[in-house]
């Protein structure tokens, strides 16, 4: 059962809230006297204007929403985002062409971080937030977002919530989801803070700051520099960077429960964290020893460069201090390798997360077990507790689409005329939602040249990563659309 008022609706209102977002954008213009103002105010009312249309010819729409309505506004609201939240790029002629402008902006949402820019510090202040903004309000998601902040709307419906949420167990820390959502909010919103003070007084300046903070907690990956965190040459400001970056990769709502609860038991029980840990501690250190035995850098240096790529490369960030193409093919393999791993479940961070590698290889080693007693009963258990069957299947069926859409990328890039490893890191980066490739399209190379089309395929990528593939490619199936 479909309701058409109420999706117009709920989407009228979420328009809404992308005006107010970017409105400050607007006060950063007019703070620092740039002459985009008027560009910003036009796509302002764009926004708005359209949202208050949709909203007040659908106002005596029902509140209730099934969980098909649910699909389709998840699906569609990315996409509208993502198509008004291109025209202050557009309008101000800094990205004048329609499909680097999109690109741009659903990597933003996404928190994909991959950019069209060659010149980014040639933007505007007010534009670089607007690009880091979009990282901030697509971290959490949408959707998320303003069911946290406008529950007053009747947007707090647990059908929206569930899908848009991603990860294969999510966690519920209140009966009521506005609640939940408000709590998470919190943890982000002051992690947010902090990391801002911390660039601060790690030397970046103020704008600076706030913007890499919301690229680093949200796990985004837009710098204000053309070479991201190298462009500050200072190893404290990196350190603070691989802070937050690693925060971001662990569940919001696991932090809520250290913080406000003071279950830090939980921390060191979750199955899921101390394998994200574990990942970071021992690429760390293989990398760490082979970046000194090929010569490539030394000491200190060597061990802050290859724990700044592996932090950065897992929790999908695509932050960079070096071009690890360059390092031996081994080094730069094992991050293609954490390309595909991830964070966090329930956190910021993209690709497949940590619990479901661990669940598969968790299968794996069972079915040894059953080859050896086959009437045993094993079950498959993460932190301490039985993972069901339904749940395995679905991380199963989860795996394959995620490799599917690999290949599928991967056959449709080299059909433009990329060569086979670049297509396969754009491929990967962009249905992992992570940013820097390979070969040409490295942690300091802009996609600018790539081909149209080539684009538009990647922006469905990120779509459909952002989203872990239900929610989008459902809505592709005859069976979603029949009334019953």
């Amino acid at each position: 059962m479909f309701h058409p008022k109420a999706i117009f609706r709920i989407i009228g209102l979420l328009l809404i809230f992308e005006a107010l977002s970017l409105l400050s954008s607007v006060f950063v213009a007019m703070y620092y006297d740039e002459a985009v103002i008027k560009d910003l105010l036009l796509s302002v009312a764009a926004m708005a204007g359209t949202g208050a249309v949709a909203t007040y010819l659908c106002r005596r729409a029902g509140r209730d929403v099934s969980r098909k309505d649910g699909y389709i506004v998840v699906t569609v609201i990315w996409i509208v985002f993502s198509l008004f939240g291109s025209l202050p790029y557009m309008l101000s002629g800094y990205i004048p062409d329609f499909t680097d402008a999109f690109y741009e902006t659903m990597s933003g949402f996404t928190t994909t971080g991959s950019s069209i820019l060659s010149d980014i510090e040639s933007l505007p202040k007010s534009l670089l937030f607007w690009r880091s903004l979009t990282h901030w309000i697509g971290g959490l998601g949408i959707v998320f977002f303003t069911v946290a902040v406008f529950p007053i709307f009747g947007l707090g419906d647990m059908h929206l919530f569930a899908a848009e949420s991603v990860g294969p167990m999510r966690a519920k820390l209140h009966p009521r989801i506005t609640v939940t959502a408000r709590w998470i909010l919190t943890v982000y919103v002051g992690l947010t803070v902090i990391a801002a003070v911390a660039f601060y007084f790690a030397g970046m300046g103020w704008f600076d700051s706030v913007c890499h903070s919301m690229s680093t907690v949200s796990t985004g990956g837009f710098s204000t520099k053309q070479d991201s965190i190298a462009a500050f040459h200072s190893p404290l400001i990196e350190y603070v960077t691989v802070l937050f970056m690693f925060l971001g990769g662990v569940s919001l709502s696991l932090q809520y429960l250290l913080i406000f609860k003071g279950r830090i038991k939980e921390l060191f029980r979750d199955s899921e964290f101390r394998a994200y840990l574990a990942f970071v501690v021992v690429f760390t250190v293989i990398i760490t020893a082979g970046l000194i035995y090929t010569g490539a850098l030394e000491g200190e240096n060597a061990f802050r460069t290859a724990l700044f790529q592996v932090v950065s490369i897992q929790t999908t960030t695509g932050f960079a201090t070096a071009d690890y193409t360059l390092w031996a093919p081994l080094l730069w393999l094992m991050l293609c390798g954490l390309m595909l791993v991830g964070a966090c479940s329930g956190s910021t961070s993209g690709a497949m997360k940590c619990v479901r590698v661990v669940t598969l290889f968790k299968v794996m080693w069972n079915e040894f077990k059953r080859i050896v007693h086959p009437n045993a009963v094993i079950p498959v258990r993460m932190a301490r507790k039985i993972i069901p069957t339904s749940v395995q299947s679905a991380i199963l069926a989860y795996t394959v689409i995620y490799f599917f859409m690999i290949i599928v990328g991967l056959v449709v890039n080299m059909a433009f005329g990329i060569d086979f490893l670049n297509s396969f890191g754009l491929s990967v980066t962009s249905v992992g939602n992570i940013g820097p490739a390979l070969g040409n399209y490295g942690p300091m190379d802009s996609l600018a040249l790539l081909p149209a089309g080539v684009k538009w395929f990647c922006t469905f990528q990120m779509l459909v990563g952002r989203l872990e593939f239900f929610a989008v490619l459902l809505l592709l199936t005859p069976m979603f659309w029949k009334r019953n």
